[in-house]
């Protein structure tokens, strides 16, 4: 996808506004925006969509297990019926999902699948650009967690 078709793509858009919403601090508000964001979006919706949106929705969950749910349900968006085929944008989402996932699982105090994502979040990480996003955010946090998960 295109830096104009983000641009004229309203999903996003409204995804993006609830993402703000909720980097702001009102995950509630957040929360209920992507909630009837999901329910418009549906189960066979755009795979970008619904994968940008529960990517997005695990962040305002307070339950861990809620958070997994809504992580796991980004991932089988992203991977959808066929994985290989998936677009660049879904794919670059991989290294994070990942990520989440094993974060997910250190918080419910399954080490084994959080090594288990980590070691997926770290093959994947050439799906990645290289600027702030990957090299700050992604790399580092992955570096981060193995490093927890070390010492553990």
């Amino acid at each position: 996808m295109g830096q104009r078709e983000v641009a004229e793509d309203g999903v996003l858009t409204r995804i993006g506004q609830a993402v703000m919403l909720l980097h702001g601090g009102d995950r509630e508000e957040a929360r209920n925006r992507f909630g009837e964001l999901w329910t418009e979006i549906g189960e066979s919706g755009d795979p970008l969509h619904r994968c940008t949106l529960a990517h997005y929705m695990a962040d305002t969950q307070d339950d861990p297990c809620d958070e997994l749910a809504w992580d796991l349900r980004a991932l089988t968006a992203a991977e959808g019926p066929a994985p290989a085929r998936a677009s660049p944008a879904v794919r670059a989402f991989y290294p994070s999902l990942h990520l989440n996932l094993a974060a997910d699982y250190v918080k419910l105090r399954r080490p084994d699948a959080a090594r288990l994502h980590l070691s997926r979040a770290r093959a994947a990480v050439n799906a990645l650009g290289d600027d702030g996003h990957g090299n700050d955010g992604v790399r580092t946090a992955i570096g981060r967690l193995e490093r927890d998960l070390l010492d553990e």
